[in-house]
């Protein structure tokens, strides 16, 4: 990650109804429970845009609600170009995503885009699509979202503190 100020971060998958919400709110979540969540613009998009304008898929919704997590009312939409200069961080959640999104991007916008996983712990893995998958799929997806999501909130914090002067660590 760049030295620059982390103020936006876009999660993406394929069609933005499953892993990439799920992310979107969970993160969200995540940054509330640390006081951060007034700091980062955080949002959603899918590299195809078959789903465009509709809710997120209904198990999603449910791991979400089940954890305290709304995201009924997020609507799926396409990347668009204006993506790569509006957010600081745009985060794929499988390799595809990611060389969708590079091949998308402008040339001096490719660093803002990495694998979730890899960005947020260190681990260059996918995080799996549970859309053809029963329940207990979409459980797996939302704990490996969850426990990256704890780990990129951990770093930016750290840098949100180095920002403003104090000791930390860098992302």
């Amino acid at each position: 990650m760049s030295a620059k100020p982390i103020g936006s971060i876009l999660f993406v998958c394929l069609g933005n109804i499953c892993r990439s919400p799920l992310a979107e709110g969970v993160f969200r979540a995540v940054l509330a429970e640390c006081g951060l969540d007034r700091h980062v613009l955080i949002d959603s998009a899918g590299t195809g845009g078959w789903h465009a304008g509709e809710a997120p898929d209904g198990r999603s919704i449910a791991i979400a609600a089940l954890h305290g997590v709304d995201i009924s009312r997020q609507k799926a939409r396409k990347v668009t170009l204006d993506d790569f200069s509006r957010f600081d961080l745009i985060l794929g959640m499988d390799r595809s995503n990611v060389a969708d999104l590079k091949a998308l991007a402008p040339a001096a916008m490719r660093d803002r885009i990495h694998l979730f996983l890899e960005l947020a712990e260190g681990r260059p893995h996918d995080v799996p699509d549970p859309y053809y998958d029963g329940p207990e799929a979409f459980a797996s997806v939302y704990r490996m979202i969850r426990t990256a999501s704890e780990a990129l909130s951990i770093r930016l914090e750290a840098r949100l503190s180095a920002d403003s002067g104090q000791a930390s660590s860098t992302i």
